[in-house]
């Protein structure tokens, strides 16, 4: 599926989660490439707002039809907001996951820690070899 949707205003990881930087926080979710990889998405569990991550650390899990996948915290940081009409409806995640199928936002606690993460170009190259 190298042609996924790869928005350029955002950073990635070689896990295939997003970053989307506003003011004082960012927002995490799933890449396109990686949703269409799982396909239809079943059920989200997330973190407690409150809760705190070291960078890479797993902050709960996705469950496809086909797999169950670990979600990876890109950065350091305390949980500020859930998304919680996941709870509901996973398949958010499959129908926008650059909108409305966002999982956590984030207070980061080391702002360096974004330099790390992969450029749309570096994200797409990545995909590309999948």
């Amino acid at each position: 599926m190298a042609d996924a949707n790869v928005p350029n205003n955002m950073l990635y990881t070689e896990e295939h989660e997003y970053i989307l930087k506003s003011d004082d926080e960012i927002v995490v979710g799933i890449t396109d490439w990686a949703q269409g990889e799982l396909s239809d998405v079943v059920f989200v569990e997330l973190p407690d707002v409150g809760s705190s991550y070291a960078k890479m650390e797993p902050f709960g899990t996705i469950e496809a039809v086909k797999a169950v996948s670990e979600l990876y915290m890109p950065v350091g940081g305390e949980v500020v907001a859930i998304n919680e009409a996941l709870q509901d409806d996973p398949a958010l995640v499959n129908r926008d996951p650059y909108g409305d199928g966002w999982m956590v936002k984030l207070r980061v606690n080391d702002p360096t820690e974004l330099d790390a993460l992969l450029s749309p170009d570096q994200y797409k190259a990545l995909i590309a070899e999948s």
